[in-house]
Parts: structure tokens; C-alpha cells; sequence
């Protein structure tokens, strides 16, 4: 079965240039089929405290009003991604950018008001893989933002670190798909202030223990919880690390069942 790589850069690689490309250097060096995905958080962030938009996160994720969708689609599915697709043409990588609208590539719901109202923020309903087989097969690389819709003309704020999730598990049954979320740090760290505190390895049992003791980060939450949910539908393999470790073979953390 054919290697699929899926790679998801968080927001404060975005938003340095010194770091930025030369991961995108290292995506475009990648053999094979591969997607990445993005969000832009920390840019998002920083326009809604020019633009006076209040900023609220709860649990790791953005409460989404009318006026930070309007801001967070023009950046993310404009401006970041376009940029990072000018890139990549510029390294020779034949990329195509995609908000989940395009060709309908991933459909969501909005998501029910519980104990949290989070506005406009979707969760996943369908992954359009065919498409994605179809790109992949025409050697494309799709570059997703984390904008989705509800094929009824509504655009949602969705985590980036789900649809790298739903992408994979929709696509694990036809490729051995390895997930590498990359972001500032070498992998999740028992101490973020310590480089020598990296957990090199979190099974199920390991997961719940880090929750207990709280050492585990609100913004970490979502991608290990993600992480395990795409391996229980198939994915074969999922790190988190640093941007480096998709071409080096680097210290990182590796989720396992």
C-alpha cells in the first residue's frame, strides 16, 4: 500500500518566515502523495486585537462569532494559503490550495451548543476522499486551511488538528497514512521550558495518567485526542514534533494505542 503523508504546521511556524520555509523546503522534499494542512491562529489572533474583534478560547479551541469568521476566512483560506501555495510552486511542489467549500473536499455541521456555545465552529461530517484520490493521483498536493462548510452556504472555523485527523481516517483505507503534527516544540513536553523534558512515546494508558497529573497543555488536548481517534480508524502512524523530523530522523513523540 502506498505511503500517504499528511502533515499539519501550527500557527507560530506560520508566522516566521525564518522557520517557515525551510519546513516547507523539507514538506516539498517529501516522497510520494502528501497533503498539509494549516491554520493561523496566532495571525488570527493578532488581526482580531488590531480590528478590536474580542478573542475567546475555551478548552484549546476559538469561539467563532460572525465578525472572527469573516476575519479568520479571509486568512486563512486567502492570504495564508495562498502564500504557502506561492511557496511551494516556487520549490517545484505542484500544490493546490483548499478550503473545505472546494469541490466540497470536507463537509461539517455546526457544532451543538452544550456547555459551550463555540458559534460558527463545524465539526467534521464527511471527508470527500475521492477527491483527495483524485489530487493525489494527478501527483497534487492539496494545501488545506481549516475552513469548512455545510453544503448549504455556511463556512465554519474547524480545527486544524481534526481535519488532519478526518483526512486521514478518511483516507487510511487506501493508503498507509502517517499524521506528523509539526509545531515549535520537539513533541509534548512534561515541561515546555525544559528541551531535555520531551515524551518520546504516549499509549492510551500513558494519555490518561498525563490528564491526571496535568501536565499535559490546553492547546496539546485537541491534537492527542485527534491523534488517537485516527488511530483507532486505521492511520498507521502519528508524531508530533518538531517541523524538521517529516525528512531527519530527530527525537519526536510517537502516539501509539
Amino acid at each position: 500500500m502506498l505511503k500517504l503523508n499528511i502533515v499539519k504546521i501550527g500557527g507560530a511556524i506560520i508566522e516566521q518566515e525564518a522557520k517557515l520555509l525551510p519546513f516547507l523546503q523539507g514538506f516539498a522534499a517529501l516522497k510520494g502523495p502528501k497533503i498539509l494542512v494549516h491554520g493561523g491562529g496566532k495571525r488570527a489572533t493578532a488581526w482580531a486585537d488590531k480590528l478590536g474583534i474580542p478573542v475567546q478560547m475555551k478548552d484549546g479551541r476559538r469561539v467563532t462569532d460572525a465578525a472572527t469568521l469573516e476575519l479568520i476566512t479571509g486568512l486563512y483560506a486567502g492570504q495564508v494559503n495562498k502564500s504557502i501555495v506561492a511557496h511551494l510552486q516556487g520549490m517545484n511542489c505542484n500544490a493546490l490550495g483548499l478550503s473545505g467549500a472546494d469541490a466540497n473536499a470536507i463537509q461539517a455541521v455546526k457544532r451543538p451548543v452544550k456547555a459551550i456555545d463555540y458559534g460558527f465552529v463545524g465539526d467534521v461530517k464527511q471527508v470527500n476522499n475521492r477527491w483527495f484520490k483524485h489530487l493525489l493521483g494527478q501527483n497534487i498536493s492539496p494545501v488545506c486551511c481549516a475552513i469548512t462548510h455545510d453544503k448549504n452556504g455556511q463556512l465554519f472555523n474547524t480545527n486544524a488538528d481534526t481535519i488532519t485527523a478526518e483526512i486521514g481516517k478518511a483516507l487510511a483505507q487506501d493508503f498507509e497514512v502517517k499524521i506528523s503534527y509539526c509545531f515549535e516544540l520537539p513533541g509534548v513536553m512534561k515541561d515546555i521550558n525544559d528541551s531535555n523534558s520531551l515524551i518520546e512515546k504516549i499509549n492510551q494508558a500513558s494519555y490518561q495518567q498525563l490528564l491526571l497529573n496535568n501536565t499535559i497543555s490546553a492547546g496539546m488536548l485537541p491534537k492527542l485526542h485527534n491523534a488517537f481517534d485516527a488511530l483507532q480508524a486505521g492511520v498507521k502512524e502519528v508524531a508530533i514534533g518538531a517541523t524538521n523530523m517529516i525528512n531527519q530522523t530527530i527525537p519526536y513523540t510517537s502516539i501509539t494505542l
